[in-house]
């Protein structure tokens, strides 16, 4: 593939925030720790400090990737040795994680999952030809906790919406796959039996027969594509892991630190335009058991689990925690800390919408004397098949002009392709010129007619800017043919006038290309370029 790179700003897809970043705005630097930048990890990487226990992260990690599922001693989930040899570097102290995390979407969800890891594998190889003397390990934390399953039962493929239809409640990483079949037979219908079809039919057919856990379907399955570059797949829904946490946990349900600290930084986001991406609550972790996962809150003069009989006094909660710390569940605004707490973490790679609400949590973790992670946007990129690109380039575009919307794309290509000069602009500047005469003169007859001269100007200006759309619309008439072509390449590249890595699966490029299509990936992204990538087929 051929790889060209458009700024974020250009694309109209990305918040000014996200802009602002990238940019250095001084105003947005008390929000996070070091610049997304080479000379920030050098710095960050003489001063950070790991509070992670690495032989209960290697401990942990080794027996999630032993070989489970329905058929134990039959399977294993880790079948890279460079998975295996990055387990054994973490227990070293020169070993630094760069970690992404997403829910677990089935079949892997919108293309952008896959983007995520392969910014974290490229950062990872780029760090350590940076830092020979250290080691880099992309981990890839799976949000096996998260209750919302109607955010990962389906996924769009070639059209076509993949649903899996099925009530569930708890932890989504705890629900066995066994209903899927339905989903599953469809899934690879639209898979089809050309390419590498057969190759990705197994591995989704493995991933969610074999194991009785979503959170170890989606392990086997992104470990199949991505576990040769060395990828460590993590589950904090673990004892050993939450005890490390117990303290926190303890700390924050009782004296609701989070709350106080992150409502004070949201305060000051907003004062500077920051749109808010979440607010914490009082109590920022929920009870969780099998089919369960609700909210704490403190009512009472007890800490009451919603929709429950639960119920637990201080003394309670507290005994609670130290035996049975897997119970509690941080939320979206404590997951962050609780990440940082187990891995040996230095950077965060997520979408625009991650790397604000980020933002928003570095006074609670200078609260709780935890190193704040370096922030990276993920790539993001755009994917051409060879006849897309021959249609694009007949129509003399460029890649830059696709991410106009629909609308303005059309008009953009009818003035830049019609015989005829559809702008009316200059005729404008010239009947303003004679308004300013005629504005002149009225008031040298009278100063109060002055206003009237402006208001019949601007109702001009109206009907001529109608003038010009109705001569717009006239040549698309003329060229309608064209723009049904122009149309149909657009909706393909952005379904829904969207961007095509929040919805399309990456399934049919993965027919066309096999693992190969995951290569070019890591290959062309430059994680701290700071791009969004055009990526087309030669």
């Amino acid at each position: 593939m051929d790889a060209s790179c458009i700024s974020y700003k250009d694309t109209g897809f990305f918040s000014s925030t996200v802009a602002e970043y990238i940019d250095n705005k001084p105003e947005l630097r008390p929000f996070y720790g070091y610049r997304p930048d080479m000379a920030g990890f050098a710095e960050f990487l003489k001063n950070k400090k790991v509070v992670a226990d690495r032989a209960v992260l290697v401990r942990v990690l080794t027996k999630q990737y032993e070989c489970l599922g329905k058929e134990p001693g039959k399977l294993c989930t880790y079948s890279t040795a460079l998975t295996a040899q990055n387990l054994e570097l973490l227990k070293q102290d020169n070993t630094y994680t760069i970690t992404t995390g997403h829910q677990l979407n089935i079949f892997a969800g919108p293309l952008y999952f896959l983007y995520k890891i392969a910014t974290a594998i490229k950062l990872a190889q780029q760090l350590k030809t940076a830092h020979p003397d250290k080691n880099f390990v992309p981990v890839y934390w799976m949000a096996s906790e998260d209750h919302d399953f109607a955010e990962i039962n389906y996924t769009n493929i070639g059209g076509k919406k993949v649903h899996w239809w099925y009530e569930a409640s708890g932890a989504t990483g705890r629900i066995d796959p066994v209903s899927m079949r339905q989903a599953l037979n469809q899934y690879k219908g639209v898979l089809g039996m050309e390419g590498h079809a057969t190759d990705l039919a197994e591995i989704v057919e493995t991933a969610y027969t074999k194991f009785d856990k979503l959170a170890d379907a989606t392990r086997y399955l992104v470990n199949s594509l991505f576990g040769q570059y060395g990828l460590v797949i993590i589950d904090a829904d673990d004892h050993e892991f939450k005890k490390e946490f117990a303290p926190i946990m303890e700390q924050d349900i009782i004296g609701q630190h989070s709350f106080k600290n992150i409502t004070e930084t949201n305060q000051k986001l907003h004062e500077l335009g920051v749109h808010i991406q979440v607010n914490p609550r009082e109590i920022n972790f929920f009870y969780l058991k099998d089919q369960l996962r609700e909210r704490i809150v403190f009512e009472n003069d007890s800490y009451h689990v919603l929709n429950t009989e639960i119920r637990f006094t201080e003394a309670e909660l507290k005994k609670e925690i130290a035996e049975y710390p897997e119970h509690f569940s941080p939320n979206v605004v404590m997951r962050p800390l609780y990440q940082e707490c187990i891995l040996p973490n230095i950077a965060y790679i997520g979408g625009g919408a991650e790397v604000v609400y980020w933002l928003e949590l570095k006074s609670n973790f200078d609260h709780y004397k935890i190193d704040f992670p370096i922030l990276i946007l993920r790539n993001s990129a755009l994917v051409i098949k060879k006849e897309q690109a021959a249609k694009v380039e007949r129509m003399n575009l460029d890649a830059i002009d696709l991410f106009k919307q629909s609308d303005a794309l059309q008009t953009y290509w009818i003035k830049k392709h019609s015989d005829h000069n559809l702008s009316i602009a200059e005729e404008w500047r010239e009947m303003e010129n004679l308004f300013e005469k005629i504005k002149l003169r009225a008031y040298k007859i009278d100063p109060t007619l002055s206003p009237s001269a402006a208001a019949v100007q601007a109702r001009l200006k109206k009907a001529m800017d109608n003038l010009e759309k109705k001569l717009i619309r006239a040549e698309k008439r003329n060229y309608s043919v064209r723009l049904e072509q122009l149309t149909a390449v657009k909706a393909e590249l952005f379904p829904k006038d969207s961007l095509q890595e929040r919805s399309e699966n990456f399934g049919l490029m993965y027919v066309k290309w096999g693992q190969t299509f995951i290569d070019e990936l890591i290959r062309l992204f430059e994680p701290l370029d700071f791009k969004f990538t055009v990526l087309t087929e030669k």
